[in-house]
């Protein structure tokens, strides 16, 4: 499985982004998506997952509110969308696929990983 995440990019604060996560080469409706971050020094955190179906969703608390995570089972895709971002939401945001269909945050549960698009949230 292949992972391309796109839309990334540099942002004032109060500013809003959408990232995507183009899936290749799985079966993508199979699998539970989630969305990770890493600023730099810091370790790789859990931000969103989503279920199968886009039934169920996770957010960790800092972003509730302001970001929204969504699939697209037709065009093999996943989205975060980032509104009110602040200058502490900067960091690489990576997604990954966990072969299971239900939404897991924790970062073992996943199996395969994109690249990573860099967030930078200017004050």
């Amino acid at each position: 499985v292949q992972l391309q995440a796109s839309g990334g990019g540099l942002v004032q604060a109060g500013g809003s982004l959408r990232l995507s996560c183009a899936a290749s080469g799985g079966t993508f409706v199979s699998y539970g998506m989630g969305w990770f971050r890493q600023a730099p020094g810091k370790a790789r955190e859990f931000v969103a997952a989503i279920s199968w179906s886009g039934g169920s969703t996770y957010y960790r608390d800092s972003v509730k509110g302001r970001f929204a995570i969504s699939r697209d089972n037709v065009k093999n895709t996943v989205y975060l969308q980032m509104n009110s971002l602040k200058p502490e939401d900067t960091a690489v945001y990576y997604c990954a696929a966990r072969t299971a269909p239900l939404a897991a945050q924790a970062l073992d549960e996943y199996k395969y990983w994109g690249q990573g698009t860099l967030v930078t949230v200017s004050s």
